[in-house]
Protein backbone atom coordinates (compact mmCIF):
# COMPACT_ATOMS: atom_id res chain seq x y z
CA UNK A 1 0.00 0.00 0.00
CA UNK A 2 2.62 2.41 0.61
CA UNK A 3 4.49 1.46 -2.57
CA UNK A 4 1.29 2.43 -4.66
CA UNK A 5 0.34 5.82 -2.66
CA UNK A 6 4.54 6.67 -3.06
CA UNK A 7 4.11 5.91 -6.96
CA UNK A 8 0.90 7.82 -7.12
CA UNK A 9 2.33 10.84 -5.64
CA UNK A 10 5.53 10.68 -7.78
CA UNK A 11 2.55 10.38 -11.07
CA UNK A 12 0.63 13.50 -9.73
CA UNK A 13 3.69 15.72 -9.08
CA UNK A 14 5.42 14.44 -12.70
CA UNK A 15 1.45 15.75 -14.07
CA UNK A 16 2.18 18.68 -12.40
CA UNK A 17 5.49 19.52 -13.70
CA UNK A 18 4.63 18.71 -17.34
CA UNK A 19 4.55 22.32 -17.79
CA UNK A 20 7.34 23.77 -16.40
CA UNK A 21 9.32 21.09 -18.10
CA UNK A 22 7.64 22.03 -21.29
CA UNK A 23 7.89 25.62 -20.98
CA UNK A 24 11.74 25.24 -19.84
CA UNK A 25 12.42 22.91 -22.56
CA UNK A 26 11.62 25.37 -25.26
CA UNK A 27 13.66 27.96 -24.31
CA UNK A 28 16.35 25.74 -25.17
CA UNK A 29 15.07 25.24 -28.19
CA UNK A 30 15.23 29.12 -28.54
CA UNK A 31 18.18 29.44 -27.54
CA UNK A 32 19.68 27.51 -30.27
CA UNK A 33 17.20 28.72 -32.75
CA UNK A 34 19.06 32.06 -32.54
CA UNK A 35 22.45 30.88 -33.35
CA UNK A 36 21.50 28.76 -36.27
CA UNK A 37 19.58 31.70 -37.29
CA UNK A 38 22.43 34.10 -37.50
CA UNK A 39 24.62 32.31 -38.84
CA UNK A 40 22.14 31.25 -41.66
CA UNK A 41 21.34 35.47 -42.54
CA UNK A 42 25.05 36.17 -41.81
CA UNK A 43 25.99 33.53 -44.99
CA UNK A 44 22.87 35.43 -47.31
CA UNK A 45 19.58 33.78 -46.34
CA UNK A 46 16.52 36.55 -46.76
CA UNK A 47 14.15 36.32 -43.81
CA UNK A 48 11.01 36.38 -45.48
CA UNK A 49 12.21 32.91 -47.48
CA UNK A 50 13.57 31.74 -44.27
CA UNK A 51 9.77 32.59 -43.00
CA UNK A 52 7.83 30.83 -45.38
CA UNK A 53 10.40 27.52 -45.45
CA UNK A 54 11.09 27.57 -42.03
CA UNK A 55 6.59 26.78 -41.86
CA UNK A 56 6.78 24.72 -44.80
CA UNK A 57 8.39 22.12 -42.78
CA UNK A 58 6.45 22.26 -39.92
CA UNK A 59 3.94 21.38 -41.78
CA UNK A 60 5.05 18.75 -43.61
CA UNK A 61 6.52 17.44 -39.70
CA UNK A 62 3.17 18.08 -37.69
CA UNK A 63 0.08 17.45 -40.54
CA UNK A 64 0.71 13.45 -40.42
CA UNK A 65 0.95 13.29 -36.56
CA UNK A 66 -2.59 15.31 -36.86
CA UNK A 67 -4.28 13.42 -39.34
CA UNK A 68 -3.49 9.99 -37.70
CA UNK A 69 -4.00 11.26 -33.86
CA UNK A 70 -6.82 13.40 -34.03
CA UNK A 71 -8.99 12.32 -37.03
CA UNK A 72 -11.97 11.04 -34.46
CA UNK A 73 -11.91 14.18 -32.07
CA UNK A 74 -11.18 16.64 -34.59
CA UNK A 75 -14.02 19.59 -34.82
CA UNK A 76 -15.99 20.64 -37.73
CA UNK A 77 -14.38 23.39 -39.67
CA UNK A 78 -16.34 26.68 -39.45
CA UNK A 79 -15.95 30.40 -41.21
CA UNK A 80 -15.41 32.02 -38.01
CA UNK A 81 -12.85 29.33 -36.93
CA UNK A 82 -10.73 29.49 -40.33
CA UNK A 83 -10.55 33.78 -40.05
CA UNK A 84 -9.13 33.08 -37.05
CA UNK A 85 -6.49 30.39 -38.15
CA UNK A 86 -5.71 32.87 -40.78
CA UNK A 87 -4.96 35.80 -38.05
CA UNK A 88 -2.80 33.38 -36.30
CA UNK A 89 -0.97 32.50 -39.50
CA UNK A 90 -0.34 36.11 -39.95
CA UNK A 91 0.36 37.01 -36.45
CA UNK A 92 3.35 35.04 -35.50
CA UNK A 93 4.66 33.21 -38.81
CA UNK A 94 4.85 36.79 -40.78
CA UNK A 95 4.41 39.60 -38.77
CA UNK A 96 6.02 38.82 -35.70
CA UNK A 97 9.21 36.90 -37.24
CA UNK A 98 9.62 39.10 -40.22
CA UNK A 99 9.46 42.45 -37.97
CA UNK A 100 11.82 40.82 -35.67
CA UNK A 101 14.34 40.16 -38.61
CA UNK A 102 14.37 43.52 -39.89
CA UNK A 103 14.89 45.22 -36.25
CA UNK A 104 17.50 42.84 -36.04
CA UNK A 105 18.91 44.43 -38.68
CA UNK A 106 18.58 47.89 -37.84
CA UNK A 107 19.50 47.50 -34.29
CA UNK A 108 21.61 44.56 -33.05
CA UNK A 109 21.21 41.10 -32.61
CA UNK A 110 21.79 41.45 -28.68
CA UNK A 111 19.61 44.16 -28.37
CA UNK A 112 16.40 42.61 -30.43
CA UNK A 113 17.26 39.38 -28.36
CA UNK A 114 16.45 41.45 -24.96
CA UNK A 115 13.86 43.21 -26.02
CA UNK A 116 12.14 39.86 -26.47
CA UNK A 117 12.15 40.29 -22.73
CA UNK A 118 9.11 42.55 -22.37
CA UNK A 119 6.45 39.72 -23.82
CA UNK A 120 5.88 38.74 -20.44
CA UNK A 121 4.33 42.33 -19.76
CA UNK A 122 2.97 43.10 -22.95
CA UNK A 123 0.97 39.49 -22.71
CA UNK A 124 -0.46 39.99 -19.26
CA UNK A 125 -1.88 43.48 -20.18
CA UNK A 126 -3.45 42.16 -23.07
CA UNK A 127 -5.02 39.45 -21.42
CA UNK A 128 -6.45 41.73 -18.61
CA UNK A 129 -8.24 43.73 -21.58
CA UNK A 130 -9.24 40.27 -23.07
CA UNK A 131 -10.44 39.14 -19.40
CA UNK A 132 -7.95 36.16 -19.61
CA UNK A 133 -6.87 37.21 -16.93
CA UNK A 134 -8.76 38.93 -13.70
CA UNK A 135 -6.85 41.08 -11.19
CA UNK A 136 -7.48 41.71 -8.26
CA UNK A 137 -4.94 43.94 -5.96
CA UNK A 138 -6.43 42.54 -2.87
CA UNK A 139 -5.48 38.90 -3.49
CA UNK A 140 -1.84 37.97 -2.98
CA UNK A 141 -1.52 36.11 -5.99
CA UNK A 142 -2.48 38.67 -8.43
CA UNK A 143 -0.42 41.16 -6.32
CA UNK A 144 2.74 38.35 -6.75
CA UNK A 145 1.60 38.32 -10.36
CA UNK A 146 1.78 41.79 -10.89
CA UNK A 147 5.30 42.21 -8.82
CA UNK A 148 6.63 39.01 -11.01
CA UNK A 149 6.05 40.37 -14.03
CA UNK A 150 7.66 43.96 -13.09
CA UNK A 151 10.13 42.35 -11.68
CA UNK A 152 10.96 39.63 -14.47
CA UNK A 153 11.46 43.13 -17.03
CA UNK A 154 13.28 44.88 -14.65
CA UNK A 155 15.58 42.24 -14.57
CA UNK A 156 16.09 41.98 -18.60
CA UNK A 157 16.56 45.42 -18.84
CA UNK A 158 19.13 45.20 -16.18
CA UNK A 159 20.71 42.38 -18.15
CA UNK A 160 20.39 44.60 -21.10
CA UNK A 161 21.78 47.90 -20.02
CA UNK A 162 24.25 47.40 -17.42
CA UNK A 163 27.41 45.65 -17.85
CA UNK A 164 30.05 45.97 -14.96
CA UNK A 165 33.12 44.12 -14.62
CA UNK A 166 33.69 41.20 -16.12
CA UNK A 167 33.66 37.78 -13.45
CA UNK A 168 36.03 35.25 -14.95
CA UNK A 169 34.52 32.47 -13.90
CA UNK A 170 35.61 30.00 -16.39
CA UNK A 171 39.50 30.71 -16.78
CA UNK A 172 40.34 31.41 -20.36
CA UNK A 173 43.29 34.14 -20.58
CA UNK A 174 44.93 32.87 -23.49
CA UNK A 175 41.05 32.70 -25.60
CA UNK A 176 40.88 35.12 -28.15
CA UNK A 177 37.02 36.84 -28.16
CA UNK A 178 35.06 37.37 -30.99
CA UNK A 179 33.14 40.33 -30.42
CA UNK A 180 30.18 41.25 -33.23
CA UNK A 181 30.21 43.98 -35.47
CA UNK A 182 27.38 45.95 -35.05
CA UNK A 183 25.66 47.13 -38.33
CA UNK A 184 27.35 50.61 -39.26
CA UNK A 185 23.93 52.13 -40.68
CA UNK A 186 21.74 51.51 -37.64
CA UNK A 187 17.78 53.05 -37.62
CA UNK A 188 17.89 52.81 -33.76
CA UNK A 189 14.31 53.98 -33.55
CA UNK A 190 12.90 52.34 -36.33
CA UNK A 191 14.48 49.40 -35.32
CA UNK A 192 13.34 49.81 -31.84
CA UNK A 193 9.63 50.13 -33.47
CA UNK A 194 9.46 47.09 -35.04
CA UNK A 195 11.12 44.88 -32.65
CA UNK A 196 8.19 46.19 -30.06
CA UNK A 197 5.55 45.60 -33.01
CA UNK A 198 7.06 42.22 -32.81
CA UNK A 199 6.30 41.43 -29.51
CA UNK A 200 2.58 42.73 -29.63
CA UNK A 201 2.45 40.18 -32.38
CA UNK A 202 3.49 37.29 -30.86
CA UNK A 203 1.48 38.35 -27.80
CA UNK A 204 -1.41 38.78 -29.91
CA UNK A 205 -1.16 35.50 -31.11
CA UNK A 206 -1.05 33.69 -27.57
CA UNK A 207 -4.33 35.38 -26.61
CA UNK A 208 -6.27 34.64 -29.99
CA UNK A 209 -4.59 30.91 -29.93
CA UNK A 210 -6.10 30.60 -26.65
CA UNK A 211 -9.53 31.61 -27.67
CA UNK A 212 -9.30 29.71 -30.97
CA UNK A 213 -8.44 26.35 -28.84
CA UNK A 214 -11.25 26.84 -26.74
CA UNK A 215 -13.21 26.60 -30.40
CA UNK A 216 -11.15 23.90 -31.66
CA UNK A 217 -9.53 22.01 -29.14
CA UNK A 218 -7.52 20.14 -31.53
CA UNK A 219 -3.73 20.73 -30.44
CA UNK A 220 -1.87 18.90 -33.77
CA UNK A 221 -4.61 20.01 -36.37
CA UNK A 222 -4.59 23.43 -35.29
CA UNK A 223 -0.35 23.81 -35.07
CA UNK A 224 -0.83 22.08 -38.97
CA UNK A 225 -3.20 24.77 -40.18
CA UNK A 226 -1.66 28.06 -39.03
CA UNK A 227 2.19 26.83 -40.15
CA UNK A 228 0.08 25.71 -43.31
CA UNK A 229 -1.30 29.40 -43.54
CA UNK A 230 1.56 30.80 -42.50
CA UNK A 231 3.58 29.13 -45.51
CA UNK A 232 0.75 30.57 -47.45
CA UNK A 233 1.00 34.12 -46.23
CA UNK A 234 4.46 34.43 -46.10
CA UNK A 235 4.93 32.88 -49.71
CA UNK A 236 2.24 36.11 -50.75
CA UNK A 237 4.35 38.93 -48.55
CA UNK A 238 7.43 37.35 -49.87
CA UNK A 239 6.91 37.75 -53.48
CA UNK A 240 6.07 41.09 -53.25
CA UNK A 241 8.86 42.29 -51.18
CA UNK A 242 11.59 40.05 -52.99
CA UNK A 243 11.30 40.30 -56.91
CA UNK A 244 14.79 38.57 -57.20
CA UNK A 245 13.67 34.91 -57.23
CA UNK A 246 17.28 33.36 -56.53
CA UNK A 247 17.00 34.08 -52.95
CA UNK A 248 14.66 31.18 -52.86
CA UNK A 249 17.88 28.67 -53.79
CA UNK A 250 19.03 26.56 -50.51
CA UNK A 251 21.40 23.89 -50.40
CA UNK A 252 22.74 21.58 -47.89
CA UNK A 253 24.33 23.99 -45.89
CA UNK A 254 23.25 26.36 -43.03
CA UNK A 255 20.46 27.88 -44.56
CA UNK A 256 18.65 24.26 -44.93
CA UNK A 257 19.73 23.91 -41.70
CA UNK A 258 18.05 27.05 -40.29
CA UNK A 259 15.28 26.07 -42.34
CA UNK A 260 14.51 22.51 -40.55
CA UNK A 261 15.55 23.50 -36.80
CA UNK A 262 12.90 26.15 -37.20
CA UNK A 263 10.41 24.65 -38.13
CA UNK A 264 10.75 21.42 -36.44
CA UNK A 265 11.40 22.97 -33.27
CA UNK A 266 10.25 26.58 -33.05
CA UNK A 267 7.26 26.24 -34.97
CA UNK A 268 6.11 22.85 -35.32
CA UNK A 269 6.29 21.50 -31.68
CA UNK A 270 6.57 24.95 -30.29
CA UNK A 271 2.91 25.68 -31.81
CA UNK A 272 1.93 22.41 -29.97
CA UNK A 273 3.09 22.54 -26.56
CA UNK A 274 2.65 26.42 -26.16
CA UNK A 275 -1.19 25.37 -27.27
CA UNK A 276 -1.43 22.58 -24.93
CA UNK A 277 -0.24 24.71 -21.90
CA UNK A 278 -1.72 27.52 -22.20
CA UNK A 279 -5.03 25.46 -22.99
CA UNK A 280 -4.71 24.25 -19.35
CA UNK A 281 -2.26 27.45 -17.50
CA UNK A 282 -3.11 30.25 -19.54
CA UNK A 283 -0.86 32.37 -22.12
CA UNK A 284 0.87 34.71 -19.33
CA UNK A 285 2.31 31.65 -17.56
CA UNK A 286 3.73 30.37 -21.08
CA UNK A 287 5.14 33.81 -21.99
CA UNK A 288 6.72 34.50 -18.14
CA UNK A 289 9.31 31.57 -19.54
CA UNK A 290 11.06 33.70 -22.28
CA UNK A 291 13.23 35.78 -20.20
CA UNK A 292 14.82 32.31 -19.55
CA UNK A 293 16.07 32.00 -22.86
CA UNK A 294 18.53 34.93 -22.59
CA UNK A 295 20.04 33.48 -19.46
CA UNK A 296 20.41 30.47 -21.47
CA UNK A 297 21.90 32.23 -24.33
CA UNK A 298 24.36 33.66 -21.95
CA UNK A 299 25.73 30.43 -20.93
CA UNK A 300 25.73 28.43 -23.71
CA UNK A 301 27.94 31.90 -24.85
CA UNK A 302 30.33 31.22 -22.20
CA UNK A 303 30.73 27.69 -22.76
CA UNK A 304 31.20 27.34 -26.11
CA UNK A 305 32.02 30.58 -27.61
CA UNK A 306 34.33 31.63 -24.45
CA UNK A 307 32.26 34.81 -24.25
CA UNK A 308 32.91 37.05 -21.24
CA UNK A 309 30.35 37.18 -18.54
CA UNK A 310 29.82 40.61 -16.85
CA UNK A 311 27.80 41.60 -13.31
CA UNK A 312 25.29 43.24 -14.94
CA UNK A 313 24.42 39.94 -16.34
CA UNK A 314 24.56 37.52 -13.28
CA UNK A 315 22.07 40.47 -11.23
CA UNK A 316 20.11 40.79 -14.60
CA UNK A 317 19.40 36.75 -14.50
CA UNK A 318 18.82 36.75 -10.44
CA UNK A 319 15.86 39.53 -10.68
CA UNK A 320 14.51 37.27 -13.63
CA UNK A 321 14.43 33.86 -12.03
CA UNK A 322 12.98 35.80 -8.96
CA UNK A 323 10.42 37.58 -11.00
CA UNK A 324 9.19 34.56 -12.66
CA UNK A 325 9.14 32.26 -9.50
CA UNK A 326 6.50 34.74 -8.33
CA UNK A 327 4.38 34.96 -11.36
CA UNK A 328 4.32 30.83 -11.70
CA UNK A 329 3.38 30.75 -7.70
CA UNK A 330 0.32 33.10 -8.27
CA UNK A 331 -0.62 30.93 -11.26
CA UNK A 332 -0.37 28.34 -9.45
CA UNK A 333 -2.43 29.44 -7.08
CA UNK A 334 -4.64 30.33 -9.89
CA UNK A 335 -4.79 26.43 -11.17
CA UNK A 336 -5.29 25.28 -7.41
CA UNK A 337 -8.32 27.51 -7.12
CA UNK A 338 -9.94 26.74 -10.23
CA UNK A 339 -9.32 23.00 -9.54
CA UNK A 340 -11.48 23.15 -6.32
CA UNK A 341 -14.34 25.30 -7.99
CA UNK A 342 -14.69 23.10 -10.58
CA UNK A 343 -14.22 19.88 -8.22
CA UNK A 344 -16.96 21.55 -6.22
CA UNK A 345 -19.59 22.80 -8.86
CA UNK A 346 -18.96 19.24 -10.43
CA UNK A 347 -20.21 17.21 -6.85
CA UNK A 348 -23.17 20.01 -6.94
CA UNK A 349 -24.22 18.56 -10.25
CA UNK A 350 -23.63 14.71 -9.53
CA UNK A 351 -25.88 15.33 -6.23
CA UNK A 352 -28.53 17.36 -8.17
CA UNK A 353 -28.46 14.42 -11.05
CA UNK A 354 -29.23 12.11 -8.37
CA UNK A 355 -31.67 13.84 -6.62
CA UNK A 356 -30.01 14.67 -3.32
CA UNK A 357 -28.64 17.30 -1.41
CA UNK A 358 -26.04 17.86 1.10
CA UNK A 359 -27.82 18.88 4.41
CA UNK A 360 -27.76 18.42 7.75
CA UNK A 361 -30.87 17.36 9.55
CA UNK A 362 -32.54 20.15 11.15
CA UNK A 363 -34.24 19.06 14.11
CA UNK A 364 -37.42 21.06 15.69
CA UNK A 365 -36.67 22.06 18.80
CA UNK A 366 -40.29 23.23 19.84
CA UNK A 367 -41.65 19.57 20.36
CA UNK A 368 -39.98 16.82 23.05
CA UNK A 369 -38.55 13.86 21.59
CA UNK A 370 -40.31 10.54 21.85
CA UNK A 371 -37.36 8.55 21.38
CA UNK A 372 -35.35 10.64 24.39
CA UNK A 373 -38.73 10.47 26.45
CA UNK A 374 -39.50 6.46 25.97
CA UNK A 375 -35.81 5.89 26.62
CA UNK A 376 -35.87 7.56 29.54
CA UNK A 377 -38.69 5.58 30.70
CA UNK A 378 -37.23 2.19 29.57
CA UNK A 379 -34.01 2.83 31.56
CA UNK A 380 -35.88 4.21 34.96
Amino acid sequence: MEEQSKCKKLCSGLVKAKPFIAMISLQFGYAGMYIVTMVSLKRGMNHYVLAVYRHVVATLVIAPFALLLERKIRPKMTLPIFLRIVALGFLEPVLDQNMYYVGMQYTSATFASASLNVLPAITFIMAIIFRLERVNIKRVRDIAKIVGTCVTVGGAMVMTMYKGPVLDIIRSHGATHNHATEPANQHWIMGTLLLLGSCCGWAGFFILQSFTLKKYPAELSLTALICLMGSVEGSIVALIMERDMTVWQIGFDSRLLAAVYTGVVCSGFAYYIQGMVIKERGPVFVTSFSPLCMIITAILGIIILSEQLHLGSVIGAVFIVIGLYSVVWGKSKDSSVNNLSAASSSSTMTNEKNGSTLELPISDTTKPSTNFGNSNNNNV
